[in-house]
């Protein structure tokens, strides 16, 4: 990538922010950047998310961590997942030293925050680190203030009206 690589959020409690990001994904792409995507808290054998497909078919790599979440997954091992979050903030580490990708996405590392399955600071350690030419993108619900400071480009999506206030289940294709 020739220019800067900025920080971007996208949270609020709207529907929209990881099909924000994989929009991003599909435009960088087509621009032939290399694009990394890892995600937190989908657990893509039982929800079978449709654009982990299609960012694959694209060539661009996808990784999970924490796959479960205690909203979900009632049973779910907070002291695991978090344990799982902080292997995933090592393998970022990784890709910064290795310097191959212009732009990663951090899918729903936010709720890992909000959560408790990982220290605010380690996220901002994340984002101090990122090197210069690396395009950062972090999707989730309850961003903090120090998070959205560090960004360059904040999008809160605010959720006005849903499906889902009226009963209404997710839809395969649209919501997953």
């Amino acid at each position: 990538m020739e220019q800067k690589g900025l920080i971007q959020i996208y949270t609020g409690d709207g529907k929209g922010k990881t099909t924000a990001a994989v929009g991003l994904a599909c435009r960088a792409r087509s621009h032939k950047l290399k694009v990394c995507y890892i995600f937190f808290h989908k657990d893509c054998k039982k929800w079978g998310y449709g654009e982990h497909k299609a960012l694959r078919k694209l060539g661009i790599k996808t990784y999970g961590y924490a796959k479960k979440h205690p909203h979900f997954y009632k049973t779910a091992d907070r002291e695991a997942l978090g344990g799982e979050c902080r292997k995933a903030l090592k393998f970022i580490k990784r890709i910064y030293n290795k310097d191959i990708y212009d732009m990663l996405i951090l899918d729903e590392i936010l709720i890992s925050v909000r959560d408790g399955f990982l220290k605010e600071e380690e996220l901002l350690e994340i984002l101090d680190l990122k090197p210069d030419g690396l395009e950062l993108v972090l999707t989730g619900r309850g961003a903090s203030k120090k998070i959205i400071k560090k960004a360059d480009l904040v999008s809160w999506i605010k959720k006005i009206k849903h499906p889902y206030d009226k009963g209404i289940k997710s839809r395969k294709g649209i919501e997953y």
